[in-house]
C-alpha cells in the first residue's frame, strides 16, 4: 500500500486532464479518474513488478473512458427526468408493431394466389376495381368476390374474436 502511492498521487492531475480531453464533461471526466484509481488500488497486485505503473493507469483510464463513450452511444445521453416532457415517454412499443406485422404477413401469405393479388392491387398498388378487373383479365364482379374473402381471411387470421362479429348473427330460414 505503501509502494503504490508516491507512484499514482502525482499522475492525478494528468489523469484529469487526459479524462476531460476524452469526455468533454468536468463531472463525467472526475466520476471516470475516481473510478479508474479504485481499479488500479483494488488490482495493484496484478500490475506487472518490472512494468511502468503510469502507462498501467493510464491505460485502465483510457480502457473504462472508451467503454463509457461506447456506453453512452449504445443508450442515449443521460437526460434528467425534470428536463424532458411527457410526449418522449408517450412511444408506442416497437415490439408489438413487429409482431402485428409478421402476423400480417404470415396471414397475407397463406392466402390464396388469386385473392392475394387482387387484395394488394387494391390495397396496396391503389388500383380501383375497374383496373383490377383488365389487369387480372377477370370480371369486376369477381375482383369483388376475392377482394371481400381476402379481407374475411385476413380479419380472421389477425382477429379471431372480431370476425365472428363481422359475419353477423347466423340466422336461418324457417318455413
Amino acid at each position: 500500500m505503501r509502494d503504490m502511492i508516491p507512484l499514482i498521487e502525482p499522475l492525478i492531475p494528468a489523469l484529469r486532464r487526459y479524462a476531460r480531453s476524452l469526455l468533454r464533461d468536468r463531472a463525467s471526466a472526475d466520476d471516470l479518474v475516481q473510478d479508474c484509481l479504485e481499479r488500479a488500488l483494488s488490482r495493484w497486485h496484478q500490475r506487472r513488478q518490472d512494468g511502468d505503473a503510469r502507462a498501467w493507469i493510464f491505460a485502465i483510464l483510457h480502457n473504462l473512458a472508451m467503454n463509457r463513450l461506447k456506453q453512452t452511444a449504445r443508450r442515449g445521453p443521460h437526460l434528467p427526468l425534470d428536463a424532458i416532457g411527457e410526449e418522449a415517454f408517450a412511444q408506442a412499443a416497437a415490439q408489438e408493431d413487429a409482431l402485428l406485422h409478421r402476423d400480417l404477413l404470415g396471414a397475407l401469405a397463406d392466402l390464396p394466389e388469386e385473392q392475394r393479388s387482387v387484395l394488394l392491387l387494391v390495397s396496396v398498388e391503389d388500383l380501383s376495381y375497374a383496373e383490377v378487373a383488365r389487369v387480372l383479365d377477370i370480371p369486376i364482379g369477381t375482383v369483388m368476390s376475392r377482394l371481400s374473402r381476402a379481407r374475411e381471411k385476413l380479419l380472421m387470421a389477425m382477429e379471431p374474436d372480431a370476425a365472428a362479429f363481422a359475419r353477423g348473427p347466423n340466422l336461418r330460414r324457417v318455413k
